[in-house]
């Protein structure tokens, strides 16, 4: 089992600096009102110990019944639970199974460390987004509701971004989804046919992957080893196959974290457009640069047949299902045309609230996005040093930035170490569940998405985990279809 870990607390000076500003007509519920977001947002985690009344009237400077009466609006909403002798300590409404779903994980278990999902809690600022969206709802009550490629406020919002990193791009080239994989599907249901060639990297994201064959492609595999993109065999399988897309992940490879450069996107453009293959690229992690150089220019700029594909959920935060496809200015109209004809098929749109809530973020996003890096590098410090200390024979290149670390083990043993870590108390994510056909058991992909405490005692069951595999070997090449990957 994991081991256990102890409830922080907050101290008052802290959560002073926390709802500097809030509001005081009355003063209670403006100090409600913000700690509601805090909590909500997840500034301050759950089952988090606040400071005493008394503390906390005199860093923010109110009386202690204004402190008093906030925290009982705030244990009313279902915010917080007051226990006796204890403190008060923060929650949700409902319960933590209603509010953490564990879907995700195999037998729905709730005693587990979950480093299958490599999806973060929302930063600083979300909440705020969505209680804003629902006051710019009523103006679109009147209508009837579905907005097939995107809210039209949000498409403008979208645009912006790709302006802002020198893609000029309109409107009208957006089409927004629930997600990066509807997007996928819709791209694979608009553009694919049974028996159709599609290039894919291997390992990759395997939703994406499957996304492809339900349409019926037929896969073509592209290696990336852990450091660096196959650039020579690319050209020879584009001789070859002559395959009609490419999926590419060049920025922050899932799931190697390996960022493509401006001159191999260069190369990589050039080839594809001497074959006749689209290139179909996501850029899910594309804003997670958590230090070095800027990111290169977007794949769209060298190839501008790109069909680019992005996501609100690892930037900002994965319960805002909101992604979208860029699709090309050249025969945009025509493009746009097939991907509407695919995902009505699908669905009609995402949820008007949820893009509303994505418009006001991409408003201003730098602060978010970057609240949300700061978190990331400290959690990414905290998981290399874990597994650099617990598990040294293991190997792995630090990204620069996005979610994963990508481990290598000194023996094919990434199945059954996934097995026993389960029974042990944490979920990982093998390697051949990123392989286009097997293989890769000499890896497992472990995120940094979690505290910085759950990674280090995650890395605690998965070196307990290993020196028993290790001695094992009983079930090598034990396949794990079970594993499901966010």
């Amino acid at each position: 089992m994991p081991q256990a870990i102890s409830a922080p607390s907050i101290s008052a000076a802290r959560l002073a600096g926390l709802v500097d500003g809030f509001g005081r007509a009355p003063a209670y519920a403006g100090l409600a009102e913000s700690l509601t977001l805090l909590v909500g947002d997840g500034r301050i985690a759950l089952d988090t110990r606040l400071p005493s009344e008394r503390d906390l009237s005199v860093a923010i400077g109110v009386s202690r019944t204004t402190v008093t009466r906030a925290y009982a609006a705030l244990v009313e909403a279902g915010y917080a639970e007051a226990r006796q002798g204890a403190g008060t300590f923060t929650r949700v409404p409902g319960d933590r199974r209603r509010a953490h779903d564990r879907a995700l994980m195999p037998g729905g278990r709730s005693d587990v460390i979950d480093l299958n999902c490599a999806a973060a809690s929302a930063p600083p600022g979300v909440a705020a987004a969505f209680a804003d969206a629902v006051a710019d709802l009523p103006a679109y009550l009147g209508g009837h509701g579905y907005f097939p490629a995107g809210v039209p406020r949000l498409q403008e919002a979208i645009a912006r971004t790709y302006d802002d990193r020198g893609l000029p791009t309109r409107p009208e080239q957006i089409m927004v989804t629930p997600g990066a994989l509807s997007a996928s599907a819709i791209v694979a249901r608009a553009f694919t046919g049974r028996g159709a060639r599609v290039l894919v990297e291997t390992p990759t994201y395997p939703n994406a992957v499957d996304a492809l064959r339900d349409a019926g492609a037929r896969l073509v595999g592209l290696p990336v080893a852990p450091d660096r993109w196959d650039l020579d065999g690319l050209e020879a399988i584009l001789r070859q196959a002559r395959p009609t897309l490419a999926s590419l992940i060049p920025d922050f490879q899932n799931p190697t974290g390996l960022v493509m450069t401006a001159e191999e996107r260069e190369r990589v453009a050039g080839a594809l457009r001497a074959a006749g293959t689209v290139p179909i690229v996501d850029e899910a992690h594309q804003a997670l640069m958590l230090d070095g150089d800027p990111m290169p220019p977007p794949f769209a700029t060298f190839a501008p047949e790109t069909i680019t594909l992005g996501s609100a959920s690892k930037s900002f935060w994965g319960g805002l299902r909101i992604g979208w496809i860029r699709v090309p200015d050249r025969d945009g109209r025509a493009t746009m045309g097939a991907l509407t004809r695919a995902r009505v098929r699908l669905d009609l749109g995402a949820p008007v609230v949820e893009q509303l809530a994505f418009a006001r973020l991409l408003d201003d996003p730098e602060p978010v996005v970057e609240a949300h890096r700061a978190r990331l590098r400290v959690q990414r410090a905290a998981l290399v040093e874990a597994v650099s200390e617990q598990l040294p024979e293991w190997t792995f290149r630090v990204p620069r930035g996005g979610l994963c670390l990508w481990c290598r083990l000194p023996e094919p043993l990434a199945p059954d170490l996934a097995v026993e870590a389960e029974r042990r108390g944490a979920v990982v994510a093998p390697g051949p569940v990123f392989a286009l056909e097997g293989g890769l058991g000499h890896y497992v992909r472990i995120p940094w998405s979690r505290t910085a405490a759950e990674l280090e005692a995650a890395v605690g069951v998965l070196a307990e985990s290993w020196d028993v595999v290790r001695g094992r070997r009983s079930s090598r090449g034990r396949r794990t279809d079970r594993v499901i990957v966010a």
